[in-house]
């Protein structure tokens, strides 16, 4: 990953900030061939992979797909993942809450920000607590009549939570 000026003011208006905090330091990489790029942000408290790290890890990407572009942020919280989706736009739309529920390892969801008859991120909400574990808030910002820029927006969430390892590792299906 490599730093540089204009990446900082460009990634820091991708997730809302006038400026870069003192304190905090944005990593920018760029994928040629799948014109997407991606931000992280961390702040100055340890270090982990040359960085300094309190905790609270941003990262922010985009997706170009065949149905437009899918702009994504994450925010890991200590036992809790916040993520934002948006398509071909930077508005917030519909917040929803996930959360794992016990004896039965069910996950219940709740629309916290409109949402009431559109349910476009409460089933990607739900299917990332099951996949993480973590208390999900999820910020959708999709069309309601698009399954398909649904399920292409959770697939590359998904595999972004995968490669940051955020989730679960999965059982190897033996049992003691």
């Amino acid at each position: 990953m490599a730093t540089g000026g204009g990446g900082l003011n460009a990634a820091a208006a991708a997730i809302g900030m006038e400026s870069i905090p003192d304190g905090l330091r944005i990593a920018e990489e760029e994928t040629p061939s799948t014109g997407s790029s991606q931000s992280q942000i961390n702040d100055n408290n340890s270090r982990v992979g040359g960085y300094i790290d309190c905790g609270v890890h941003i990262t922010c990407f985009s997706e170009v797909s065949n149905n437009g572009t899918l702009h994504f942020q994450i925010i890991r919280l200590h036992k809790q993942i916040y993520a934002w989706i948006g398509c071909n736009s930077a508005k917030f739309g519909h917040l929803y809450a996930a959360a794992p529920t016990r004896p039965n390892n069910t996950v219940s969801v709740t629309s916290l920000l409109g949402g009431a008859s559109d349910n476009t991120g409460s089933g990607i909400a739900r299917r990332l607590a099951l996949k993480t574990g973590l208390n999900v808030i999820v910020a959708c910002n999709i069309p309601k009549n698009s399954p398909m820029l649904e399920a292409d927006a959770e697939k590359k969430l998904v595999q972004k939570l995968i490669n940051l390892g955020y989730t679960r590792p999965k059982s190897d299906g033996t049992s003691s």
